[in-house]
């Protein structure tokens, strides 16, 4: 496409993951870089547009950041031939109207997930998507980070052997708000809202299982509300009616067992926010956002149980470290240049809303398998 400038409509910026992640450190991260290199070494500019409902928000931050467009009117701005790209990180009961809107006026969307509040709404989305032949996807920034990024490399060199189990560790505590302010909106802790840690990490789940290891086939899962009393922005008490935990057994493609814990009640004692191991009969890993160690085989000790005497060995010591061999970029930013790439040589994003409702299928699974007691197999999609 002979097309210098994309313009790229922004929903939701004025929210934490919407102005952090894809306002600073990736947008305009961009705007900041010349652009989005081609192969041919051309370069498309992203110029923002940003959207909201806060007049005063929005034109705060436009002025902060040299922006020189903002709307609160929606509607006009998807009508303008000058916006090519539509983006949404709105809460998730907001974003279906909009995305379908965005389709509509033959935008090319792109959006946080998940992508709508149920699973048939999302197949339709997908379905108006591919009919109307835009380019659409969906963020997922965990397979940019580096840590997987380097699982992968590991992954294609055969360094596993066959694959045998995945275990998953992620989670923090969020404060409760009361007598220290929590680092997440309230939102997520009310099912109203679209809140809830199954509808949130399962969609992340998903895709990473699926690009890494294989589809998932089946699953059985625990949901449950820790904490049922937290406070809100205004310092106010209300009911959590959202899941804050869930624990999960996932069932691969290929026959390899995937089990993760995902919270928001737990204190940390481990190297990164979220830890991967993988078990393969010649060798295992252990991936976070950026490290990645290694066991080979060949390298693997002989530990004999004796609780009668301390443990000697110092277990994480016989690990090796996986290098870098390269430069890892922000993961948000790395996938809102593919997408920018596959929208300039009109072709599919490989995160696409089809890929979207396969996690919003394994989150329904999951609520499903929690609340009935049971193991729940999922239809390819």
């Amino acid at each position: 496409m002979n097309q210098p400038e994309l313009g790229v409509l922004l929903n939701g910026v004025t929210g934490r993951m919407g102005y952090r992640q894809h306002l600073l450190r990736s947008v305009l991260a961009i705007r900041e870089q010349g652009g989005v290199e081609l192969p041919d070494g051309s370069r498309v500019r992203l110029v923002p547009v940003l959207a909201g409902r806060n007049a005063a928000k929005l034109a705060e931050m436009a002025e902060r950041h040299g922006v020189d467009r903002w709307t609160t009117d929606l509607d006009t701005a998807l009508s303008d031939p000058d916006v090519h790209i539509y983006f949404d990180a709105q809460l998730t009961s907001a974003r279906e109207p909009w995305v379908r809107k965005a389709i509509a006026a033959g935008k090319h969307v792109y959006a946080e997930k998940p992508l709508a509040e149920s699973l048939p709404h999302a197949v339709e989305l997908a379905g108006l998507a591919r009919e109307a032949g835009i380019c659409h996807g969906v963020v997922h920034d965990k397979l940019f980070l580096p840590g997987l990024r380097k699982l992968r490399r590991l992954i294609d060199g055969g360094f596993f052997g066959r694959i045998l189990s995945v275990r998953g560790e992620f989670g923090y505590w969020v404060f409760e708000g009361d007598w220290q302010s929590a680092q997440r909106p309230s939102w997520n802790y009310r099912a109203a809202g679209g809140g809830g840690i199954v509808l949130d990490m399962f969609c992340h789940w998903s895709y990473l299982l699926e690009n890494l290891f294989g589809r998932v086939t089946a699953v059985t899962a625990k949901a449950t509300t820790h904490i049922p009393r937290r406070w809100d922005e205004q310092g106010e008490p209300y009911a959590a009616t959202a899941d804050d935990a869930a624990y999960g057994i996932f069932e691969l493609e290929p026959g390899t067992i995937a089990q993760i814990n995902s919270s928001w009640c737990t204190r940390v004692f481990r190297d990164e926010l979220v830890e991967f191991q993988v078990d393969g009969t010649e060798g295992s890993a252990v991936a976070g956002l950026r490290r990645c160690r290694v066991q080979h085989r060949s390298a693997t000790p002989k530990p004999v149980w004796n609780p009668d005497v301390p443990a000697t060995e110092r277990f994480r010591d016989q690990w090796s470290e996986v290098p870098d061999n390269g430069e890892f970029d922000n993961g948000f930013k790395a996938q809102w240049e593919e997408f920018v790439r596959d929208v300039a040589a009109e072709r599919p994003h490989r995160y696409d809303f089809f890929a979207a409702a396969r996690g919003l299928q394994l989150a329904e699974a999951g609520l499903t398998s929690s609340a009935e007691g049971r193991r729940v197999e999922l239809k390819p999609l």
